[in-house]
């Protein structure tokens, strides 16, 4: 692996750094979030997979609710959006499970019973004469997925149609979205202009906070789809020219330029595409939007690569470790001090959805917590998971939390943030211990997985419910133990 970086890099890393704290009133600015997608022929199972870090600045707390099917959040035919807009409501609504952050209009991620996964990156655009419709649509884009789309090519259609009838109301971002079959990124810039790509069976797709889609090839509609005029509305705008700048590039094209550049950015991808990639980069390289790995990738592999923290390279600048946490360095890492979890979502076409789509979730940070399994099927969520339930969630999501120890102190989830800030502490000391914990947990759940599943297919092709019930008192089992560990540690 090359790891040689130039003074311009390392002088780049500290402004990166001082603009990334200054900016983190802004979302817009944000580097927030890390996502990889997997084609079923990437994985070592055949499963298609979709590995994500949620990155939010602040005091965060983690509601979890399982949302059933057919419930209309708001009278009448349409619902209202957060800038007063409206879309029609639908006929019919999945279940699904919701990780929801209060207060942020971005940062929710959804797990329907279709095993349909969405969670996003913010790509920064250069759009700034954005056209909206009624304010836009922000908040309601992924909820109306989840709920709406049977795989994630329907989600695609679902989001790519409500940015040309609203708006996108944010500078850019990009959905990754996944499903038992396949997995997309949508990339969607302030006003409306989208473009989506499906990611290869056999390859691999990272994405930190810039869009990484480039060719484009709308004939080609197994594989893209997107705004008819995205060419012509880049080369109206002088973001483009056919005559200079060669082949479209969309990601060239849309992104902001100084994103691009960013650091913080490049550096995850770099560190992450030479773990997973036969070819080796250097941090200045341009990066393909996918790639072949150099071998077929286990769920303990992409476990890593959420963790890292760019040791034995130059950016480490803890040295091992022994200078401080990882969690505070120049350069965003992967695993850093704004994850609010991690997760793997495993998604198997040849079981019934109830039993092949689960969620391996880290809660608060992956480095300090294993990853747990979630079957889609869950009927329920732990006690006190949650400050209050799905319906009043919805309606409070926007309001401010003036007192973040009083909102969260009944909520369970905040004991794994306190978990990782004693860690952060005494990081070089206290780390290894818990790599020893979570190590064996990983481990344990792995090898007992194909047996529990043959048991549960069993049951489930004699009685569905009850095999749902079962996969329910299961996830529950291993996510209370986990939070058994936290509290221990917290003592």
């Amino acid at each position: 692996m090359k790891y040689h970086l130039t003074k311009f890099y390392l002088i780049l890393a500290f402004f990166s750094f001082a603009l990334l704290l200054n900016a983190q009133t802004n979302e817009e600015k944000d580097f927030n979030c890390f996502s990889i997608l997997f084609g079923k022929g990437a994985t070592a199972d055949g499963s298609v997979m979709f590995a994500h870090n949620e990155d939010d600045f602040g005091d965060r707390v983690v509601n979890w609710y399982r949302v059933p099917g057919n419930h209309p959040e708001d009278d009448g035919d349409s619902i209202i959006l957060k800038r007063k807009g409206k879309i029609d409501q639908s006929g019919e609504t999945f279940s699904y499970l919701w990780l929801e952050i209060p207060e942020l209009e971005f940062s929710d991620s959804y797990f329907n019973e279709y095993g349909v996964i969405i969670a996003s990156d913010a790509c920064v655009s250069r759009e700034d004469e954005p056209q909206l419709t009624d304010g836009g649509i922000g908040y309601w884009l992924r909820r109306a997925m989840a709920e709406r789309a049977k795989s994630a090519r329907e989600a695609v259609i679902i989001g790519g149609k409500l940015v040309e009838e609203m708006g996108y109301a944010s500078s850019g971002r990009t959905y990754c979205i996944a499903d038992p079959n396949e997995a997309w990124m949508l990339s969607v810039v302030n006003g409306k202009h989208w473009i989506a790509e499906r990611i290869p069976d056999n390859q691999i797709a990272i994405i930190p906070n810039y869009y990484t889609i480039t060719a484009v090839d709308l004939s080609d509609t197994v594989n893209f789809l997107g705004s008819p005029d995205i060419v012509e509305y880049a080369v109206e705008k002088g973001w483009y020219n056919p005559e200079t700048d060669g082949k479209f590039n969309f990601r060239k094209a849309y992104s902001d330029q100084g994103n691009l550049q960013s650091l913080g950015n490049k550096a995850r991808h770099w560190i992450t595409i030479n773990a997973l990639s036969e070819k080796q980069y250097d941090i200045d390289d341009e990066f393909p939007f996918s790639f072949v790995p150099k071998k077929r990738v286990e769920l303990q592999d992409i476990y890593q690569t959420l963790r890292n923290h760019y040791e034995g390279t130059e950016l480490d600048i803890t040295v091992g470790f022994t200078e401080g946490s990882p969690h505070h360095q120049k350069a965003m890492s992967v695993c850093s001090s704004t994850n609010q979890y991690g997760f793997v979502a495993q998604l198997r076409n040849w079981m019934p959805v109830e039993i092949g789509a689960v969620l391996w979730i880290a809660p608060r940070r992956p480095c300090t917590e294993p990853f747990v399994p979630v079957y889609s099927c869950l009927l329920s969520m732990p006690d006190n998971f949650a400050v209050t339930n799905y319906k009043s969630a919805l309606t409070d999501h926007f309001n401010k939390i003036d007192d973040f120890e009083e909102y969260s102190k009944k909520q369970e989830y905040v004991l794994f943030g306190k978990k990782a800030a004693a860690i952060d502490e005494d990081y070089g000391k206290l780390i290894s211990p818990v790599k020893k914990s979570i190590e064996k947990v990983e481990n344990e759940l792995i090898t007992n997985q194909a047996g529990f599943e043959k048991k549960m297919l069993k049951t489930y092709n004699r009685k569905p419910d009850q095999a749902k019930e079962l996969l329910t008192e299961y996830s529950l089992e291993q996510i209370l133990k986990v939070l058994d560990m936290a509290r221990k540690s917290v003592k």
